[in-house]
């Protein structure tokens, strides 16, 4: 609600109150944005909408939209975070279930349909606007896939402030984190304009992925989906199939933390992967500089 407030009251752009209703609420429809290069013609040509649910977002398996004219290619569900570490961070994610435990959400080994360009659009959003917080105790992090929801037909990313309910109503992290949300549309609109982004698949590592944290920083690389190395021995087949069928761009490679997975796990993981017609590379083999 604190990132609400702040799409809604932004001197940088302005959200106008829709006659549609969604989930009991008031559609919201980005009118203006006071920034400059191509987002006005990007605005003229495509429609954000901005919307309030009840319902807890990892539970949110029934979109609803049959009532309304809404037909969204894309969604960003900003939501909060919590870890039992509660330590202050921005976080963006992908989501499913790599096990047939669905505590949070989503069906038993299912995973989400989402956006490698999103997700690096969003990555690269929050990172421009963390550089402008001074505020040294928050971290910037890409956490792995998890949680649901898995069976919504629209491709999504969870863009996120953490970790607890004191970061949560810190107005300057609110801010920050809603500019991102607003500004990743745009950037993912021009990734797909410029066709420049490499799309891989990660596996390895842990949870909030240090390596493929430094690896999309530093190349034109965009990853849909990240099974860390906990869950290596839970893939088969079929959940490779999903991680390639359900990211909305073609996969240029699987790309491997190699420190980051152990030998057993290599031996598991490789041949399963050499199954498919896409290259393996290591997340060492792209610059870290």
């Amino acid at each position: 609600m604190n990132m609400r407030n702040k799409f809604l009251n932004s001197i940088s752009y302005s959200f106008k109150e829709t006659t549609t209703i969604w989930h009991e609420n008031p559609v919201f429809i980005l009118e203006d944005v006071a920034f400059e290069n191509k987002k006005d013609e990007f605005l003229n040509n495509n429609q954000i909408y901005l919307g309030l649910t009840d319902k807890p977002l990892i539970f949110l398996e029934n979109l609803n939209f049959i009532d309304t004219k809404l037909k969204p290619d894309i969604l960003i569900f900003a939501s909060r975070h919590t870890s039992k570490t509660a330590r202050p961070a921005f976080l963006i994610h992908s989501t499913g279930n790599w096990s047939n435990n669905v505590d949070f959400g989503g069906k038993p080994r299912d995973l989400s349909k989402t956006s490698a360009l999103f997700h690096k659009a969003g990555f690269v959003s929050l990172k421009d606007q963390f550089a402008l917080l001074d505020n040294p105790r928050f971290s910037l992090d890409i956490e792995v896939t998890h949680h649901g929801p898995t069976i919504l037909d629209i491709p999504l990313i969870f863009i996120e402030l953490g970790s607890s309910k004191q970061e949560w109503i810190i107005d300057e992290a609110g801010e920050l984190v809603a500019n991102a949300i607003v500004n990743s549309i745009f950037k993912y609109l021009i990734f797909k304009e410029e066709k420049n982004q490499q799309v891989g698949l990660g596996f390895g590592g842990t949870h909030y992925a240090p390596n493929f944290n430094r690896l999309i920083t530093n190349n034109d690389v965009a990853m849909s989906f990240i099974c860390p190395k906990y869950y290596i021995q839970d893939l088969d087949e079929k959940l490779i199939e999903l991680m390639i069928s359900n990211t909305l761009e073609k996969v240029d490679y699987f790309i491997i933390d190699w420190k980051g997975t152990n030998s057993d796990d290599k031996k598991h993981l490789i041949p399963l992967l050499e199954k498919f017609e896409i290259p393996i590379k290591k997340s060492k083999d792209f610059s870290t500089l």
